[in-house]
């Protein structure tokens, strides 16, 4: 059992926004008390001083794109794509995907990320990397149609689903990914679909992430990409959507219509110059918008503290208006909405009794937060995730002080620089 004493929580409940000087009582991998405990415990964690959450949710990402990470930038997206990411990416193999992985992973448990929705390829690397590193993954392929492999890449997917949903001790699940409109027909988007079905699983899909994207498809299909999705049935399918920066008010209602989980990346879309997602009006519409990084070859990073913070400041700017979307609406974002995106709410994403114990604790002994007027505000506008000083997935210690517990970062790094280096020369 660990017990944390006399700490400040953000429970993210619904019932409260703030529950001051509390003791939380983990037993086994669950949340077992919170309130005034006096029970010993195996681990005893001083509180004071600091913050404790939910384990911050990732709701879309690549994460080992980390192995091109300042590799290609100041670019536009499709150019991005096309000429330096695809072609070298067509270089990768299992052992590149596995350092990449887990060069993440220990990037995201020092900044607070304990669950995150992955978009890649060699998964079965990255689920590797999720077991040995003790977080929580919900891992995809991302398809790009290809018509002589849809039927290898098919049975590629279930072989997949099999052998690594649930996988340790259920922290891995898989959902199937076809990876954009763009990129895929309807024909193969409802392959995709009948699959997720058959598994009973989720969607996770590009929606909607540059005017370009929006402007073809309006040409070829006379239909916007979320108007053309729903049309062919696919929404109704458990969906996430990633970006959905170009929408016009019918999307909205289609969205909220359909359930689906859009999901915002404001650094990458301000990187890529791709734009500015609609978030004060899906918000509006009691629509759980959640929050992403994207890869950190678009990003550079997966610090999420950084994209809560944009999803406050930015939409205030985009929208003037200074309440558009609050301190407290972008830390849901991070904790709750995206646990809601990945199916995962009933276990994660807030602190209550009964629920997965996924928690971090946050420093805010520091000048930066002082003085404490406001711990929501302060949390949003002015902590960093090397503020987070110890992470708890499943009532497990990933790190504590700092240190990290599951991963031998200086050999990861040794790693992942040894195979970037030969990546980089490949013909």
């Amino acid at each position: 059992m660990i017990l944390i004493k006399d700490i400040t929580v953000l429970p993210f409940d619904g019932k409260d926004k703030v529950i001051a000087k509390t003791d939380v009582l983990i037993k086994g991998d669950r949340i077992e008390k919170i309130g005034k405990i006096d029970e010993k415990a195996d681990r005893l964690i001083d509180g004071n001083g600091k913050v404790l959450m939910p384990g911050i949710v990732n709701a879309h990402t690549h994460i080992a794109m980390s192995l091109l990470r300042n590799y290609a930038d100041d670019m536009p997206l499709h150019e991005w794509l096309n000429d330096a990411i695809w072609p070298i990416e067509g270089k990768m193999n299992a052992e590149d995907i596995y350092w990449g992985s887990m060069l993440t992973i220990a990037e995201m448990i020092l900044s607070g990320t304990t669950t995150f929705l992955d978009m890649y390829d060699f998964m079965e690397e990255t689920a590797k990397a999720v077991d040995q590193a003790g977080v929580r993954g919900v891992l995809t392929y991302g398809s790009i149609e290809r018509p002589e492999r849809t039927e290898k890449n098919i049975e590629k997917y279930r072989n997949f689903f099999k052998e690594c949903d649930g996988m340790a001790d259920g922290r891995v699940r898989v959902m199937i990914a076809p990876h954009a409109p763009y990129t895929c027909s309807d024909s193969y988007i409802l392959r995709l679909k009948d699959l997720a079905d058959e598994l009973r699983t989720g969607i996770n899909i590009h929606v909607s992430e540059t005017q370009k994207e929006f402007d073809d498809s309006m040409t070829e299909y006379g239909k916007t990409p979320v108007q053309r999705l729903k049309d062919i049935g696919l929404f109704d399918t458990h969906t996430v959507a990633a970006h959905c920066v170009y929408l016009t008010d019918e999307d909205i209602d289609i969205i909220k219509e359909k359930n689906v989980y859009p999901v915002n990346n404001p650094t990458s879309n301000l990187k890529l110059a791709s734009g500015f997602a609609p978030i004060k009006k899906m918000l509006a519409k009691g629509i759980p918008v959640a929050l992403g990084t994207d890869g950190s070859s678009s990003n550079n990073n997966v610090n999420m503290f950084e994209e809560i913070h944009l999803a406050a400041i930015l939409n205030k700017a985009v929208d003037k208006d200074a309440t558009s979307v609050s301190a407290y609406e972008a830390l849901k974002m991070a904790t709750i909405n995206g646990a809601k995106a990945l199916g995962l709410d009933k276990e994660i994403g807030s602190i209550e009794v009964g629920k997965k114990a996924d928690l971090i604790l946050i420093d805010v002994d520091k000048p930066h937060f002082t003085p404490l007027n406001n711990v929501v505000s302060a949390i949003a506008y002015s902590a960093q995730g090397s503020d987070v000083d110890t992470v708890i997935v499943d009532g497990k210690l990933l790190m504590e002080n700092r240190e990290l517990k599951t991963i031998d970062i200086e050999d990861v790094m040794k790693n992942t620089n040894r195979i970037v280096e030969d990546l980089i020369s490949r013909k």
